[in-house]
């Protein structure tokens, strides 16, 4: 019921209450394990995320799933005993810690309101440099870290260093990646000859994202969705047009008609989600499952 509360609250603020993956961070910064683990004591608001359980707590390491309650009850006890807990085994990026394992232990410690924790610590080599003092931080940091990465190994750096490709969430860079694979084949196939990959990824910038994210800009759609960017909603918009056309055995939608759809039917905002629900249910209710909302009028004939 905490983790409930303390997760309600943060969208309120706009802010993020996730304990970041540490298998996202070795695979945007190739990190790797050096050294052998030191005995220490680590802060416990030093450690931000896990190696697999980062959806089972909150950023306070507070279970989310009740099915950790006897688990986290035994530990809870555990600790009170003669015994104690043992130390938990820590993976160290920069100045901030992952939980490799232990997570129970953490989230026990953080309840009582200790300081530290004793832990067995993994120092870990980075590719790049971690400065984030944070868990917020080093969030942004590889946001922003994918996004360079990105540009340089598509080549689209070269030609377009300024593109406005940004997502919110570092690992969905690997979508845009599948993308460009695609549009790379499908030239491919109709040159009759392989094509370059730089040639291929500026291709598809030039003719698949730029229509859709210009038509994003047109629109109002980046207000029903704050915090979110341009690229977010292009990716979501790719998922809820091929969505329609497997569902409806529509032909593939133009740019403006994906965007006055989805936008029928979806909303960031709680309020305006649910009226746009009600409305898909009442029109559902009157005109059959098959009608689709948003669709201008000579894609409805």
């Amino acid at each position: 019921m905490q983790a409930f509360f303390t997760d309600w609250l943060s969208r309120m603020r706009g802010q993020d209450s996730d304990l970041l993956s540490y298998d996202e961070v070795r695979q945007i910064l190739h990190a790797q394990e050096v050294g052998r683990p030191k005995l220490e004591e680590v802060p416990l608001d030093k450690i931000v995320g896990s190696v697999g359980r980062y959806r089972d707590f909150n950023s306070a390491f507070l279970p989310r799933n009740e099915a950790l309650q006897e688990r986290w009850a035994r530990v809870d006890a555990a600790r009170e005993g003669l015994v104690g807990l043992p130390p938990v085994e820590l993976l160290k990026v920069g100045d901030l810690y992952f939980v490799r394992d232990g997570n129970h232990r953490v989230s026990v410690a953080r309840a009582h309101g200790e300081p530290t924790i004793e832990a067995y610590v993994i120092p870990v080599e980075t590719s790049i440099p971690v400065e984030a003092k944070t868990a917020e931080e080093l969030r942004q940091w590889l946001v922003e870290a994918s996004r360079l990465q990105f540009l340089k190994r598509t080549g689209l750096e070269k030609y377009y260093p300024d593109a406005p490709i940004r997502l919110t969430e570092p690992g969905r860079y690997k979508d845009l990646d599948e993308q460009i694979a695609v549009h790379r084949w499908y030239m491919g196939e109709k040159r009759g000859a392989e094509v370059p990959y730089e040639e291929a990824a500026k291709s598809w910038y030039e003719n698949v994202y730029l229509p859709l994210a210009q038509e994003i800009e047109k629109s109002n759609l980046l207000d029903e969705f704050p915090g979110r960017t341009v690229t977010d909603l292009y990716l979501w918009l790719c998922k809820h047009r091929e969505a329609l056309r497997e569902r409806f055995n529509l032909p593939p939608l133009d740019e403006k008609a994906a965007v006055s759809t989805f936008a029928s039917v979806h909303s960031g905002k709680r309020l305006r989600q649910w009226w746009k629900r009600m409305r898909l249910w009442l029109a559902r209710l009157f005109k059959g499952d098959d009608v689709v909302l948003g669709l201008p009028p000579q894609d409805e004939e």
